[in-house]
């Protein structure tokens, strides 16, 4: 069986030989330990050193070269791609604050953190009507080089493996508030307004409805044109970012993410079920209040399964056995902190509970982040080979 036919199987919830593996991504400091050189691939802060100093197609070297061989060394069934930086735009140093801090020309402010190596939006510019006018005239092709990194995997590896094209997706376009409020909130001593920025347009939902359905509009038919450019290349499913919740719960009532981001999710997974593709959504945290809408909406799997606030891999299998194909397993937090006793006994209890019959893609609750321990990488892996092979017998 191909790799590419086990990830398959386990989408259609049927037993494949062995549970299939693979990962959204890896930042770079494991990445560079098993290849043994330097590397852009989600190396943060140097991808955009790279970009403003005119290095784009060095990177993007980089990005195919290294991906390429990531998967193949650690035996993935499915490989995650991405669009990436066009060679027709000219990449301008940006105008910094301070060291690490940065304005873009639309007004946003950036942070670089060297401790978390985080990059966060920490001020977005203002929603205005006037912004609003500007983006709904904005035409959202992509050119040839955008499409490099997609072509060139597929090219490689599309006829044995999974390709998974990655990307924010359009149903709630403030991504980049929600992921760095661990991350940042003080640095330096100085308190940033990210949280009264994102109460901001959640008040709207109220204040100004017909405002936010244009917005998020606006975005969903950019990120289903994005899309769907990566499946006429010949990937297989879509990776769907963006979080819809935190560890206590959804960031805003299900009676609103009914109103205002169900419709954008269903369409996005119409468009790409349309076009032969599976639809994988990933968000952290607690979901519990919203899964069932998100399955209501299409997607055929969920990923960022975030066990330590209570996305048990046993109840979410007795939930949406033959519905929902679960992606995840082994929480982040345990392969940053965790011994590999700690490792062995999440991979297992996620193969126990969540393999047979299918529907199961044993990966990170999130990506392989930076703090996360090689040989806890390397025992999830292990485990996997060992027990994972079907039927099941643990």
């Amino acid at each position: 069986m191909t790799s590419k036919e086990r990830v398959i199987k386990a989408l259609q919830h049927k037993e494949p030989d062995r549970v299939p593996t693979g990962e959204m991504g890896v930042d770079y400091p494991i990445t560079e330990r098993l290849l043994g050189k330097e590397t852009y691939y989600r190396a943060k802060y140097r991808e955009l050193e790279a970009l403003w100093q005119g290095k784009r197609d060095e990177m993007v070297a980089s990005y195919k070269r290294d991906l390429v061989e990531l998967a193949k060394r650690f035996g993935w069934d499915f490989v995650p791609v991405f669009l990436v930086p066009s060679k027709r735009k000219k990449y301008e140093p940006p105008e910094f604050i301070q060291q690490y801090r940065w304005k873009d020309k639309d007004g946003s402010i950036f942070q670089y953190s060297p401790k978390s190596k985080e990059i966060a939006c920490i001020k977005p510019a203002k929603m205005t009507m006037e912004n609003l006018e500007r983006l709904e005239k904005e035409t959202y092709g992509i050119d040839e080089s955008e499409l490099e990194l997609v072509r060139y995997v597929v090219r490689k590896m599309g006829g044995t493996h999974f390709i998974l094209g990655r990307y924010a997706g359009g149903t709630l376009p403030i991504q980049g508030l929600s992921d760095m409020w661990e991350i940042f909130g003080r640095y330096e001593g100085e308190e940033y307004p990210t949280q009264s920025d994102f109460e901001g347009f959640m008040m709207k939902m109220i204040s100004d409805p017909e405002f936010v359905y244009r917005l998020i509009d606006i975005h969903t038919k950019r990120a289903i044109k994005r899309g769907k450019a990566m499946i006429e290349e010949g990937v297989d499913g879509v990776m769907m970012g963006c979080d819809y919740c935190d560890n206590k719960g959804p960031i805003m009532g299900p009676k609103y993410f009914r109103k205002f981001i169900f419709p954008s999710l269903k369409k996005h997974c119409e468009k790409y079920h349309a076009g032969g593709a599976y639809v994988i959504k990933h968000t952290d945290g607690n979901t519990w209040d919203i899964l069932d809408m998100m399955t209501e909406a299409g997607i055929d799997g969920y990923q960022g399964i975030q066990l330590t606030v209570g996305m048990d891999i046993r109840e979410l299998k007795e939930k949406y056995d033959g519905k929902l194909c679960l992606w995840g397993g082994v929480d982040c937090s345990t392969l940053i902190g965790g011994t590999k006793k700690d490792i062995r006994k999440e991979t297992e209890c996620a193969i126990r509970y969540g393999a047979p019959g299918g529907g199961l893609v044993l990966t990170s609750g999130n990506t392989i982040q930076v703090g996360a321990k090689y040989e806890n990488y390397l025992t999830m892996l292990k485990i996997l080979q060992r027990k994972g092979t079907y039927p099941i017998r643990i």
